[in-house]
């Protein structure tokens, strides 16, 4: 009959295990987390990649560790079921994804492969290679190739200043003038004439406020809210400004502007009530993913840079998940403060960790009440 003290023994092992944030991705069974530690089973005497799908061990039982040789070393022997010592699937996918991106960036142009071509030429099928390549990088091999084709046109624009737009736009492999013109905004956030000027031809409105959480900027285009800003000094978030948008026209706001600046105030404090406001989203295919899906996350809830990558499609995209969110420019109006490590802790935030607690602190309570909002001198 087991002891007082190894039954208490058992427990705090027990209470332990359950307090590392790898227990989360071994009960979960993980893939994303294989090959960033392996686990043992003292019962068993074998060690497993997180995602091994034999029966839950208990936690008392379990041991963490950085690699197989760890494992092997603490007397363990590889699993027969998930066999931690071969490459993961996800690794291989990885593999078989990167192939397929250097042969879509090295098409001529306008000469991408058709998803059916693409997959033949890899001896894969159409529906396995746009499921692994959307899990990998969070797009369609079709949304790659349109991003590669953007990204041509602004080298375009960019490097050969005396080419004409309409050649630019040929050259980078779109097949219609008109047709581009309709996306245009969509592919550079303006038209080509004016991304080639650096913007110099766009006016931004922008004004300051006061709220609870500090200066508050906020900066309009002739598309929507472009920059919604936090800090501490208002010169300060006047340089961000003009960073983001470096050759265009910066505009001070009127009595007009300050009743907007005065409505996201009011957002901001209290983020429920919703922000009936066009907004001019500036990003990559992969950013505005993940901005979309900050934006489902309801007020008074969190999710893990983990659970936002498996949302989109790329669990293995954590990392560039937490990019996205530090590049976000619409503070609140796209909630990245509502995103969190896999145990709750709070990491990095642009505009303060103290500020994000703060949001999150205002936004979980059940009534939250609004701060008084006064104007910027």
């Amino acid at each position: 009959m087991p002891t007082r003290a190894t039954v208490l023994a058992k427990a705090q092992q027990a209470a332990a295990t359950q307090a590392d944030p790898r227990w989360a991705a071994v009960a979960a069974r993980s893939a994303a987390a294989d090959g960033s530690f392996w686990y043992s089973v003292q019962t068993t005497g074998v060690y497993c990649r997180p995602s091994c799908a034999a029966r839950a061990p208990r936690p008392e039982n379990v041991r963490f560790h950085d690699s197989c040789a760890d494992a092997e070393a603490a007397g363990f022997r590889p699993c027969q079921r998930c066999k931690p010592r071969q490459p993961t699937a996800l690794s291989h996918h990885a593999a078989l994804v990167t192939e397929a991106c250097r042969i879509i960036e090295g098409a001529a142009a306008g000469g991408a492969p058709t998803l059916d071509a693409l997959a033949a030429q890899m001896g894969l099928s159409p529906s396995h290679l746009h499921r692994i390549f959307k899990q990998a990088t969070g797009l369609t091999p079709k949304a790659y190739a349109a991003a590669q084709r953007a990204q041509r046109l602004r080298s375009a624009l960019d490097n050969a200043p005396t080419a004409s737009v309409t050649d630019a736009i040929y050259s980078a492999g779109y097949q219609s003038s008109s047709r581009f013109y309709e996306q245009s905004a969509q592919v550079l956030g303006m038209t080509p004439s004016r991304y080639r000027a650096g913007g110099a031809a766009q006016d931004i409105g922008f004004a300051f406020g006061l709220c609870s959480r500090g200066a508050i900027l906020v900066a309009q285009s002739d598309r929507g809210i472009c920059a919604i800003l936090l800090g501490d000094d208002a010169e300060v978030l006047v340089r961000d400004l003009q960073d983001r948008f470096a050759h265009a026209h910066l505009i001070g706001g009127d009595a007009a502007f300050e009743a907007l600046v005065a409505q996201v105030v009011a957002f901001v404090e209290a983020p429920g009530l919703g922000l009936n406001l066009p907004l001019d989203v500036r990003g990559t295919a992969f950013q505005q993913r993940v901005w979309q899906a900050l934006q489902a996350i309801p007020a008074g809830q969190t999710a893990s840079y983990a659970e936002v990558a498996q949302r989109i499609g790329s669990p293995t995209a954590v990392r560039a998940v937490a990019q996205a969110c530090a590049a976000n420019a619409l503070a609140v109006a796209i909630p990245c403060h509502r995103v969190v490590k896999s145990d709750g802790a709070l990491s990095g935030y642009r505009w303060g960790v103290e500020r994000k607690r703060a949001l999150l602190t205002r936004e979980s309570a059940a009534d939250p009440a609004p701060q008084p909002v006064e104007k910027a001198a």
